[in-house]
């Protein structure tokens, strides 16, 4: 078996709730893209991180069912993991900085996968959602994605930039309801153009801020679970 970490990212601020993060930390056991992406399936976490480059901080990144140029999650797990100033995706290079309790990325809007932001008018309306189904397309999804990938949220209070989301992959993978999600929250920071504090899921947050020159900061707590 391949020996790999298991990180929660974006914890909540008693250290619980985070999204699972697989981390390999040595991607030469496995250099070729299929098996990468069957272990990644093997797994089932929302995403599984290959290191290909400790020092230079190049890392690959799967779901249980497709290679993702850049993710918020993996990227936030993996800088506090390697303790590196950047990463390197095959979306582009990511800033790094750990600041005390907070590990976080600096990225752009346009590396994120499609997602549909969708605003519900309370947190309550966020929270009675029923996962939808995975059948129905998105306009702009890739004809490997699945279903429509869904991002709801809604303020929670809007004048101190605090949103409840909730996110709903549809990618029919095993994954109905994802815990973190940096990319979406990265977009949804792009669209809204200002910091945002946000709890999604079970009780994870995420926080970002806007930089200049389009970049746009994503961070959060991560504990190693195993």
């Amino acid at each position: 078996m391949t020996d790999y970490d298991v990180l929660r990212v974006f914890c909540g601020p008693n250290g619980g709730y985070g999204n699972e993060l697989g981390v390999v930390r040595d991607g030469s056991v496995l250099p070729g893209r299929d098996a990468r992406q069957q272990l990644a399936a093997e797994l089932g976490f929302s995403e599984t991180v290959f290191v290909d480059d400790p020092e230079r901080g190049v890392i690959d990144i799967y779901t249980p069912t497709l290679r993702l140029p850049f993710a918020g999650h993996p990227c936030v797990g993996a800088a506090w993991l390697l303790d590196v100033p950047e990463l390197v995706t095959p979306a582009g290079v990511v800033g790094v900085r750990l600041d005390g309790e907070f590990s976080w990325i600096e990225a752009r809007a346009e590396w994120a996968p499609a997602r549909t932001l969708r605003q519900y008018a309370s947190a309550a309306e966020v929270d009675a959602l029923p996962v939808p189904p995975t059948g129905e397309r998105s306009e702009k999804g890739a004809p490997d994605e699945g279903g429509e990938w869904i991002y709801a949220w809604a303020w929670e209070d809007e004048a101190a930039g605090r949103v409840r989301a909730r996110a709903f992959p549809g990618r029919d993978d095993g994954i109905e309801e994802d815990e973190a999600t940096g990319a979406a929250a990265l977009l949804l920071t792009d669209r809204l153009g200002r910091a945002l504090n946000i709890t999604q899921g079970l009780g994870s947050q995420i926080l970002t801020a806007p930089q200049p020159h389009g970049w746009i900061e994503v961070g959060g707590r991560v504990r190693l679970e195993r």
